[in-house]
């Protein structure tokens, strides 16, 4: 093999490599522009890895903000059974630790997720620690609190999101992960590919 031809082949590995990357962003972006708004957010997960909540899309979501040492705490067993009973249907829950009620998750990510996995086995997605009321709250929870026109009170406030995302049910934190009113919702939502109202929050 000539040296001339081998740098060739090189040149045209490295264009198919560089074609490729663009269209991965072009088709990234493309996606994007598709996703609902709610759901349209670059995010970081619990274990530190980039996801999109656009891939979620289509999905209905339960979208929860958690903390360790809270008298709440034990709704993770409740969550995880949610998650699994209906995740082959289409529901997804959603974890967002935060620390902003009595300061009851202090700890880093790392501590958060062995909590997690150690003590309730948590299977279902999580996501870094973050705010989520007042200026500083995560955009997501920004959204969520400007369509219900309720924000979380307190740990394990509960929004549930449609397929479509654009619906979103809130619940309080005594609403608890078994509570009739929410399973209810859940089930609703599973079943309805287009619904597009704003019921009020419970």
């Amino acid at each position: 093999m000539s040296r001339d031809f081998g740098r060739q082949i090189i040149v045209v590995r490295l264009v198919a490599i560089a074609l490729s990357v663009v269209g991965f962003v072009s088709a990234s972006a493309a996606d994007d522009r598709a996703c609902s708004p709610l759901l349209n957010h670059h995010l970081t997960s619990l274990q530190g890895k980039p996801q999109r909540l656009c891939d979620y899309q289509g999905k209905v979501l339960l979208i929860v903000n958690t903390a360790s040492f809270c008298g709440f705490t034990s709704q993770y067993k409740g969550l995880e059974a949610l998650y699994q009973k209906y995740k082959d249907r289409g529901l997804v829950v959603l974890g967002f630790p935060s620390n902003d009620f009595g300061q009851q998750e202090p700890g880093n990510s790392k501590e958060i997720a062995a909590f997690c996995e150690r003590t309730y086995q948590v299977r279902f997605p999580m996501f870094e620690k973050s705010a989520v009321t007042g200026p500083e709250a995560n955009p997501v929870f920004q959204q969520l609190a400007a369509i219900s026109n309720d924000v979380p009170k307190w740990n394990f406030h509960k929004y549930l999101v449609s397929r479509s995302g654009t619906k979103v049910v809130s619940f309080s934190s005594s609403v608890t992960p078994e509570d009739a009113r929410l399973t209810a919702q859940i089930e609703s939502m599973l079943g309805d590919r287009a619904s597009r109202s704003f019921p009020k929050a419970l």
